[in-house]
C-alpha cells in the first residue's frame, strides 16, 4: 500500500473528486428548468498506480494506487433522437404555418365590418329582385346603385386585405431569413469558441454546446438541417441540402425582391450568378409536397408556398395552364377566385344592360376606308334599353376606371348617309385600366348622380319588365366553375360557398397534420429529455451520495492524520 504521505494524496483526491461531483450536481439542480440545458453526468476513474515489482517477477505486482479522479463529465445526447426531433419539428412548423394562413383568410371573409362578405352578394341580389317588381321606381333604382357601390367597396376591401396579408407573409419571410443568418453566424462563433476550450482535451464546453444545440433545434423549424461534428468539436451544417456552416464561414442567405410586388425569394449567393440574374433558390417549390419525399419541412417554405409569387387575378382562372400558376398558393388562388366572382357578377349585369353583338361583316365608309372589321364587338342597338334620357349608348352600372365601355364611331356609308356604331373597348390583360377586375372598376359616375339613367326602359319609352327579370335570373344561372379543373357548374352564391368550403377543407387538413405532428414532436422531445433532462429526485440522490463520499474522504484523512501523528510521536 502507499506510504503515509501517499495515503494523504489518496484521501485528498477523494475529497476533491467528491467536491467536484457535488458542484456538478448542484449545477444540474440549478438548471432544472433551464430550456436547452443538458444534464452533466460525473464518471470517476482511477488515478495512476505505482508498481513496486515487475509483472514478470511474480504474481503479486505490489501496486499502490494514487486515488480517484473525475475521468469525464458526460454531456449526454442521443443523436438519433435529435435528428428525428428536428425533422418532425420542421414538418410541424410547415403545416402550422399553412394552417395559420388558411385561418387568417377565413377570418377576412367572415369578419369584414362585422359581416360575412357573402352578405354583400346577397344584398345586391335582393336589390335586383326589388327592381324587378318596379323597374321604373326611382327608389328601387337608387337601391341597386347603392348596393352596387357597397358590393364594389367590400370586394375592394377584401382583396386589399388579402394583399396586405400577402405582404405581411412577405415580411415574415424576410424576418425568418434574417433569423436563419443570425443562427448560422452564432453557431459558427460557438464552433470556434468550443474548439478553443476543448482543444487541450481537458475541459468540455458544456454551456456553449447547449446553446449551439438549442440554436440547431430552432433552425430546424425553418427548413431541413443535417450536420456532422468533427474531432475538434466543430459542427458542419447543411441547410436545405446546401452547405451553410463550413470551416471558413457561414454562407448567409440573401433575398431577391421582385420589381413588381416586392416579394422576396431567398437564394444562395455562393451558388448564384447575380450579374446575369441567375439565382439558386434556397427553397424548391416545384414538385409534390409530401412527407415521403421530405418536401414538407420548414415554416419559411410554407410561407413561400402559401404566399405565391404575385397577386392572383381572374385571368388565372380562365384556363388550366393559367390556373397551374395559382393552384398551389392559397393566397393567389383565393385572390383569383374572388376576382373571378367579381368579374363574373359585374360583366353579367353590364352585358344585360348594355348588350353587345359581333359584326358579321366588315364596315367601310363612303371612301372605302375600314371602319370596323368583321368580328368586332359593338353595341346591339336594336336590342338595348336606355335610361330616362333615351340616349345611346346606355349607361353600364360598373365602369372601368380610365376606360369607357364604348368608343363612338361616326361615318358615312356608301350612300352618304350618316351612321354611328358603338365599338366595345375590349379588355387587355396588359393594361389594367381596361380590365373588369377588382381595383379597376367603380360604379358609373353618371348613375351615382342620376339613378334614372339606369337603362331599364325600352327605346319607345316603356318600362322593360323582361330585362328586370333577366337581371334577377343571372343569380341563379349555373354557369361558373370553381376552378378550370372542376366541371360542376354553380351559381354566384354556390361559387362563393364552394370557395369557403374548399378553404375549410384545406384548413382542416393542415390543422389535423399540425396537431398530429405536435403530438409526435412532444413525444420525441420527452424521449430526449429522458436522456438530457434533469431529474431533481435523481440529482438529490446523487447529492446525498457525493456528500457521503466527501464525508468518508474527510474521515479517511483524519484517520491517516492521527496515524501519522502517532507514528511521529512514538519516534520521539
Amino acid at each position: 500500500m502507499a506510504n503515509g504521505f501517499g495515503s494523504f494524496f489518496v484521501g485528498s483526491s477523494g475529497l476533491m473528486s467528491a467536491q467536484n461531483a457535488l458542484n456538478v450536481t448542484a449545477n444540474n439542480l440549478a438548471n432544472v428548468d433551464t430550456k436547452g440545458y443538458v444534464r452533466q453526468q460525473v464518471i470517476f476513474s482511477d488515478k495512476h498506480y505505482n508498481a513496486f515489482q515487475s509483472e514478470a517477477i511474480g504474481v503479486n505486482v505490489q501496486q499502490a494506487g494514487l486515488g480517484v479522479s473525475i475521468g469525464d463529465v458526460v454531456h449526454a445526447r442521443d443523436i438519433f433522437l435529435d435528428k428525428a426531433y428536428r425533422q418532425e419539428n420542421g414538418r410541424q412548423s410547415f403545416y402550422g404555418a399553412c394552417y395559420d394562413t388558411v385561418a387568417q383568410v377565413e377570418d377576412l371573409f367572415q369578419e369584414l365590418d362585422g359581416e360575412e362578405f357573402k352578405q354583400s352578394i346577397n344584398d345586391l341580389n335582393t336589390a335586383f329582385q326589388e327592381l324587378a317588381k318596379a323597374p321604373g321606381d326611382a327608389v328601387n333604382q337608387n337601391l341597386v346603385i347603392q348596393k352596387s357601390e357597397l358590393f364594389v367597396a367590400r370586394t375592394v376591401a377584401l382583396y386589399s386585405d388579402l394583399q396586405d396579408y400577402q405582404d405581411n407573409m412577405n415580411e415574415q419571410i424576410k424576418e425568418a431569413v434574417e433569423r436563419i443568418n443570425e443562427i448560422g453566424d452564432r453557431v459558427y462563433e460557438l464552433n470556434l469558441e468550443i474548439q478553443k476550450i476543448e482543444g487541450a482535451g481537458i475541459e468540455t464546453a458544456m454551456t456553449l454546446r447547449d446553446e449551439r444545440d438549442s440554436l440547431v433545434d430552432e433552425l430546424s423549424t425553418y427548413g431541413t438541417v443535417s450536420f456532422r461534428e468533427d474531432a475538434t468539436g466543430f459542427l458542419w451544417l447543411d441547410f436545405q441540402d446546401v452547405e451553410f456552416i463550413t470551416e471558413y464561414r457561414c454562407n448567409n442567405i440573401q433575398l431577391k425582391a421582385d420589381n413588381g410586388t416586392g416579394f422576396y425569394t431567398p437564394y444562395w449567393p455562393q451558388l448564384s450568378d447575380v450579374p446575369h440574374e441567375q439565382y439558386y433558390k434556397v427553397y424548391n417549390l416545384e414538385g409534390e409536397i409530401s412527407s415521403e419525399m421530405n418536401t414538407d419541412i420548414g415554416s419559411v417554405k410554407a410561407l413561400l408556398y402559401m404566399r405565391g409569387s404575385e397577386y392572383g387575378r381572374y385571368t388565372d382562372m380562365l384556363t388550366t395552364d393559367s390556373y397551374a400558376k395559382v393552384e398551389d398558393s392559397t393566397m393567389m388562388e383565393t385572390e383569383a377566385q374572388i376576382d373571378f366572382l367579381f368579374h363574373s357578377v359585374i360583366t353579367s349585369i353590364n352585358d344585360l344592360l348594355c348588350p353587345n353583338t359581333e359584326l358579321t361583316e366588315s364596315i367601310y365608309d363612303a371612301s372605302g376606308k375600314l371602319v370596323a372589321a368583321e368580328g368586332t364587338l359593338v353595341l346591339d342597338v336594336e336590342n338595348c334599353d336606355v335610361g330616362a334620357d333615351g340616349k345611346l349608348p346606355p349607361q353600364e352600372i360598373f365602369s372601368r376606371i380610365g376606360c369607357d365601355r364604348y368608343t363612338t364611331v361616326n361615318y358615312k356609308d356608301e350612300n352618304g348617309m350618316q351612321k354611328t356604331i358603338y365599338v366595345f373597348n375590349q379588355e387587355d390583360p396588359k393594361d389594367s385600366s381596361t380590365m373588369y377586375q377588382i381595383g379597376s372598376v367603380k360604379v358609373n359616375d353618371a348613375l351615382l348622380q342620376e339613378e334614372s339613367l339606369l337603362p331599364v326602359m325600352k327605346q319607345d319609352g316603356a318600362v322593360n319588365y323582361g330585362l328586370a327579370e333577366e337581371l334577377v335570373a343571372i343569380w341563379e344561372n349555373q354557369g361558373l366553375t370553381i376552378t378550370p379543373k372542376d366541371n360542376s357548374l354553380c351559381s354566384f352564391e354556390n361559387y362563393y360557398d364552394k370557395l369557403i368550403g374548399n378553404l375549410g377543407n384545406f384548413g382542416n387538413i393542415y390543422n389535423n397534420e399540425s396537431e398530429t405532428l405536435t403530438t409526435t414532436v412532444t413525444s420525441l422531445d420527452n424521449k430526449r429529455l429522458q436522456v438530457t433532462g434533469v431529474s431533481s429526485d435523481e440529482e438529490l440522490t446523487h447529492m446525498i451520495k457525493y456528500q457521503a463520499a466527501y464525508n468518508a474522504a474527510s474521515r479517511y484523512i483524519n484517520v491517516i492524520s492521527e496515524m501519522t501523528n502517532l507514528i511521529v510521536s512514538g519516534l520521539v
